[in-house]
């Protein structure tokens, strides 16, 4: 009796105990800024889906945007019952050839845009990969701290996602010349390739 007691007059004792929480100060918070971080990804994502003119990137933002939600419902999920979520983690697969363009050729010098009737779908993708980079870095910097078992799996899972993200995205811009990639020459290239050489493996103990 005294036990129902003590519950009913502490009821948030009695819903922890019934989720098995088992979350520190420092991942609550590392977890709010990584929830907060796909928010503002995904809202973001909404912004821009407004402006493009490429369906090819149009139909990347959509994927991306589809994939992101159901990533955050999975972490929200686990943060807050600190269980396996219904859904677990997915693998994110992008549609773009691995193939780059090496080279640099001549454009415009680049300024900063004054409206936004002048920003482009290369100022779009641009912003994109700006912002699954940092996702990636941060959910990287968190899942290193992490203390529940579960949430850190989750969010250590989906880093390849992240990157994956990133890497479509690159890709993207290379392909249509937003990202150019210059090479060093040949001499300079085959010196940095040679600096270095295998050392002996130790023997494991």
């Amino acid at each position: 009796m005294a036990k129902n007691q003590n519950q009913m007059q502490n009821p948030q004792n009695a819903v922890n105990q019934a989720m098995n929480l088992n979350h520190g100060a420092h991942e609550v918070l590392d977890s709010h800024e990584l929830i907060g971080c796909v928010i503002g990804v995904l809202e973001q994502y909404q912004l821009y889906n407004q402006h493009i003119q490429d369906q090819e990137l149009k139909g990347i933002l959509q994927r991306q945007s589809s994939f992101l939600t159901q990533t955050y419902n999975t972490i929200v999920e686990s943060f807050q019952t600190g269980q396996d979520p219904q859904v677990p983690t997915q693998q994110y697969k992008m549609q773009q050839s691995n193939e780059v363009t090496y080279g640099l050729k001549a454009s415009q010098p680049k300024k900063p845009k004054q409206s936004v009737n002048e920003l482009t779908d290369e100022c779009y993708s641009s912003f994109m990969l700006g912002q699954t980079k940092a996702a990636s870095s941060t959910f990287t910097m968190a899942a290193a701290e992490m203390n529940n078992p579960v949430l850190r799996r989750i969010v250590a899972d989906s880093v390849p996602n992240l990157i994956e993200m990133s890497y479509e995205l690159f890709l993207y811009q290379n392909k249509n010349g937003y990202y150019q990639v210059p090479q060093l020459n040949q001499q300079d290239m085959t010196t940095m390739l040679q600096a270095y050489t295998k050392a002996p493996q130790q023997g494991m103990h």
